[in-house]
């Protein structure tokens, strides 16, 4: 039987096809989801993708992680349902306490779109399984809202419990506290990171690398195995 993963589309949404497809190249079957539409449709996980979800107002993700999607999500990520929030995902995981912290604009003011240098921290998460925790990648990185901030004791129980997932190497694109690239829960079934994996899962793209492959392939062969 084919893994499902749901796609969900916000007003706003930038990288919806760019993720189905790399769910596809993955070999699971990609599933659209309705911000609007609170049935998830028996999908087997579920990704936010990037874009600027109701044009960023309020803050980015303040208003998205209030669509009738985020009900069901929110319950069934509580419950186990594996989610990765790319990008603008990330940050409507923040604001739905699925992920601690939050997101701020970048330090020096402006969007920054770059090939990024990160290290793999954690590879035994629902998303990172097909990493090797050490292991340097590159993967797109677009945003203009990308500082992770906490307050110094998430810190500190983020490093201490080894929550941290992906750190930017090189240089902090965007003054993210500790360089995190990107976090988990302490299940390990939810996932969220500001650069873009889908964009780098086919060598005719991206960073011409398949860097960003690992991320849907580990998905898969979770569900597969479960």
């Amino acid at each position: 039987m084919t893994a499902r993963i749901g796609v969900v589309t916000f007003p706003g949404s930038l990288d919806d096809r760019d993720t189905q497809r790399a769910i596809r190249v993955a070999g699971a079957e990609p599933v659209a989801l309705w911000h609007k539409d609170k049935d998830l449709k028996q999908v087997d996980a579920v990704v936010l993708c990037g874009g600027f979800s109701y044009g960023d107002y309020l803050r980015a993700g303040a208003i998205a992680r209030f669509s009738p999607v985020m009900d069901t999500v929110i319950d069934q990520a509580k419950a186990g349902l594996p989610v990765l929030g790319i990008c603008n995902g990330f940050q409507i995981l923040t604001e739905a306490h699925l992920l601690p912290g939050g997101m701020l604009g970048n330090d020096h003011l402006h969007f920054i779109c770059r090939d990024q240098k990160l290290r793999v921290e954690n590879a035994d998460t629902s998303w990172t399984s097909d990493y090797t925790a050490g292991q340097e990648i590159h993967i797109p990185l677009k945003n203009m809202d990308g500082r992770y901030v906490a307050d110094r004791r998430t810190l500190d129980e983020l490093e201490a419990e080894g929550r941290v997932a992906f750190r930017y190497l090189d240089m902090n694109p965007n003054g993210s506290l500790n360089d995190i690239a990107g976090i988990t829960n302490a299940a390990g079934n939810v996932v969220g990171l500001m650069p873009h994996p889908e964009h780098a899962v086919e060598s005719l793209i991206g960073t011409s690398r398949t860097d960003g492959l690992p991320f849907f392939t580990s998905i898969l062969k979770k569900l597969v195995n479960a």
